[in-house]
């Protein structure tokens, strides 16, 4: 089995990351399904990383028809530690302009119905998740972005709704309100599941357009915002190749130890197949 040790989701637009060597596709199987595409696994910047595009090459998945699990799951199966996930949001606020890069510390769950938990079917765990991002790869993203001396914001809460239509006037403007600041239909999922599986995990959010709220937003062409997107993903690929460089190699954050007093469920009382199914995630936890 290939080993990683970090991980790169990419989102609308990026499907690929350049610079990687000795790279070769490997596809996961996991008790959870498929995984939305093939992994890339090689070195990156002297690290070992597996890449996967979010939404399959080609862009064929909808955000509620991603296997978030399998994902994930693929991830752990590597080894991999920490994940840098790049996503494609509107802003909800005017400061937060295109072509900025946000680095989200919270999340909102908008979301209906989709699975955002390795556990059930006898084994019950309770993650702590009031701070749902990896400060330390959050620090290293911000110092990557001040150095490349691009837009950023540092913090803010990222609402995931479910999509996939765009929001309405009414729900924009209640976002806004609540004191939300960008809006995307991919991460929270999988920052709940990393979580569980104790991997670090970080959003780099990068703003297209303004969300309806905004009274320009039906001037925005289509031609606009692919080229934004196109702008996006050359900023979060050169991102990712310099952050990379500058995680530290040993992790110092509670991140990899999420599940340590997670788990509620007598050991005596969860059966043979949960144990076998997700020995990934709990074996160095049960006897």
């Amino acid at each position: 089995m290939a080993k990683a040790e970090i991980g790169i989701i990419g989102g609308s637009g990026l499907y690929a990351m350049p610079g990687v060597e000795k790279a070769r596709e490997v596809r996961q199987t996991t008790p959870f399904g498929r995984p939305s595409d093939a992994y890339v696994v090689g070195r990156l910047e002297g690290r070992s990383v597996a890449f996967l595009a979010r939404h399959g090459r080609g862009h064929v998945l909808m955000p509620s028809e991603i296997n978030y699990r399998a994902n994930i799951f693929g991830f752990k199966k590597f080894g991999v530690e920490r994940i840098i996930s790049v996503s494609a949001v509107g802003s909800l606020r005017e400061d937060m302009r295109p072509l900025d890069v946000v680095l989200p510390s919270q999340f909102f769950d908008r979301t209906k119905d989709r699975p955002s938990t390795f556990f059930g079917g006898g084994i019950v765990a309770h993650i702590s998740f009031g701070d749902p991002v990896c400060p330390g790869i959050v620090e290293v993203l911000a110092q990557t972005c001040k150095s490349m001396g691009l837009s950023f914001h540092q913090g803010g809460t990222y609402v995931c709704m479910e999509g996939p239509a765009f929001s309405t006037k009414a729900e924009s403007s209640t976002y806004r309100a609540w004191g939300m600041d960008v809006i995307g239909m991919t991460n929270l999922q999988e920052a709940k599941l990393a979580r569980e599986a104790e991997i670090c995990y970080a959003t780099m959010a990068m703003v297209t357009d303004y969300d309806c709220w905004h009274p320009d937003h039906d001037a925005v062409t289509v031609n606009q915002i692919i080229d934004y997107l196109n702008r996006n993903t050359e900023h979060a690929q050169s991102i990712i190749r310099k952050a990379v460089r500058g995680l530290p190699r040993e992790r110092s954050c509670k991140c990899g130890s999420a599940l340590s007093h997670a788990l509620i469920t007598d050991q005596k009382k969860i059966p043979a197949a949960a144990r076998r199914r997700l020995a990934p995630l709990v074996g160095k936890y049960l006897k």
